[in-house]
């Protein structure tokens, strides 16, 4: 780790035989300090994938949100919905005309749904007993899973599609429980390359296969309706682990992919 006090590092010059330029010279450069040497990162890898009480990386509210009775999370809709009355105020909207009437209350609704992927129970809600016993060791892939997200930097949706395979160690998993684990993390404040690893170390977590690929196509509003506005532009993010980190197996999954494409 980089300690803070070192993140304003002084180098002094030496300086030479003129005496102007002496002075000049031993006037101290001083560099800033940056993100990256004062702020240690908080890296969610450290963390098992799945805890005890089979929530997967909650956040800081996951546990109150899960546990809420109807009445509270009504009151939560309501500060939510009280909020967004004050940003179409500060936009200069008018808040009694009979198109946002309604708008708080349901952009409220609507974020609680974004992402509720954070209370999702990944034994109780996504697995469901669904891993089995099974001889086999050949990769198996679901590919074009639609996901729908929100990009935590400007809370806009990033949408596409998330190709997940694996190679089998005596366990399998139900297929559709491959979609559902992509949609349980999708549905929260994201980053297209921390889902894609989310995904991969679930899984790798939940079956303990011999490796795991994740690969995720996804086109980002806020760079298509914001900012540089490429419309054409799509992202791409792959994580892969045990197994696939072979440059063969790797090819193998990628060429799967691309067939009949």
């Amino acid at each position: 780790m980089i300690h803070s006090h070192l993140s304003n590092e002084i180098i002094a010059k030496h300086g030479n035989s003129d005496s102007s330029d002496s002075e000049q010279d031993s006037q101290p450069i001083v560099r800033n300090a940056t993100p990256l040497n004062i702020k240690p990162a908080k890296t969610y890898t450290l963390k098992a994938p799945v805890e005890a009480d089979g929530f997967s990386w909650p956040s800081i509210g996951t546990y109150k949100r899960a546990q809420e009775t109807p009445e509270e999370e009504q009151q939560r809709i309501d500060r939510i919905a009280s909020a967004v009355k004050t940003i179409l105020t500060e936009l200069g909207e008018d808040i009694a005309r009979e198109g946002l009437l309604d708008t708080p209350q349901r952009y409220a609704k609507a974020m609680l749904y974004f992402t509720k992927g954070y209370h999702t129970n990944i034994r109780d809600d996504v697995l469901k007993n669904a891993v089995f016993e099974e001889d086999h060791d050949e990769m198996v892939i679901v590919r074009d899973i639609e996901i729908y997200s929100l990009c935590e930097h400007h809370l806009v949706p990033f949408y596409g599609k998330v190709h997940i395979g694996y190679i089998p160690n005596k366990k399998v998993i139900g297929l559709s429980k491959l979609a559902r684990l992509a949609e349980m993390y999708a549905r929260r404040l994201q980053v297209q390359e921390r889902l894609s690893k989310q995904i991969a170390m679930a899984l790798q977590a939940i079956l303990k296969p011999l490796g795991v690929a994740v690969v995720i196509e996804a086109t980002h509003m806020c760079m298509v309706s914001r900012g540089i506005q490429k419309t054409g532009s799509l992202t791409q993010t792959s994580s892969m682990l045990g197994a696939f980190r072979a440059h063969k197996t790797r090819e193998e999954f990628l060429t799967l992919l691309n067939r009949n494409r």
